[in-house]
């Protein structure tokens, strides 16, 4: 799937036009199946605490909390709320928490979205009614070099290739701004999000994306 990597406002925008049509094309997590019930949560529902980040103590072993740098606690706490909406709203009940530096746990998101019936609504939530908590967190994301992230989606797609996905395209740099790859376009899918030979590759080939990229490609 596509999405592009260029400033927060910029990117809400066009992944927006993505994201909301989710719940019409199937969309995939990392990129369909039909809806089905959320089912009971795996885990507690409700929303962890905002863990303290470890600081460095002059003492050796000691160890105090500390907090995250201006802008990420930001960031954490905007994909916090659209996790929340994601259990309570998104019919994700088992949606899992942010890694501490604000970005989701794609290895446990694309478990769930992999589930039967599971996938459509992953991001966005079921029917788009998390797409605004997703604007939010997207708006409040740190900024990523674009020349670094297309290197990082390129060595992506060819490595999907190579494991099979002969039809995943390369990431493209438009006016400085590195635009995923993946599926040609959102309407013309060239090849099975499910299926047991994408989810291989995808597993193979998750090491090629930097972190902040692996759910955008």
């Amino acid at each position: 799937m596509s999405f592009p990597l260029t400033n927060p406002r910029t990117t809400t925008r066009l992944r927006l036009a993505t994201l909301v049509a989710l719940p019409v094309l199937a969309f995939s997590v990392a990129c369909g199946g039909g809806d089905d019930s959320a089912g009971g949560a795996k885990k507690n529902e409700a929303i962890a605490d905002v863990p303290d980040a470890p600081a460095a103590s002059a003492a050796e072993g000691d160890k105090k909390p500390g907090t995250l740098p201006p802008g990420k606690s930001e960031f954490y706490d905007a994909q916090m709320t659209y996790v929340q909406c994601m259990r309570a709203k998104g019919g994700y009940p088992d949606f899992p928490d942010p890694k501490l530096s604000g970005y989701l746990d794609w290895a446990k998101v694309n478990e769930i979205g992999s589930q039967p019936g599971r996938n459509e609504g992953i991001k966005g939530g079921k029917n788009g009614a998390c797409v605004p908590e997703l604007q939010a967190a997207m708006t409040a994301t740190p900024e990523i070099d674009q020349q670094k992230a297309y290197e990082s989606m390129l060595a992506h797609a060819k490595c999907m290739r190579d494991n099979g996905i002969s039809k995943f395209t390369n990431p493209t740099m438009s006016a400085g701004n590195a635009q995923p790859g993946g599926q040609p376009g959102p309407m013309s899918r060239a090849y099975d999000e499910d299926s047991p030979a994408y989810k291989q590759a995808r597993k193979a080939c998750e090491s090629k994306l930097l972190e902040g990229l692996d759910g955008m490609q």
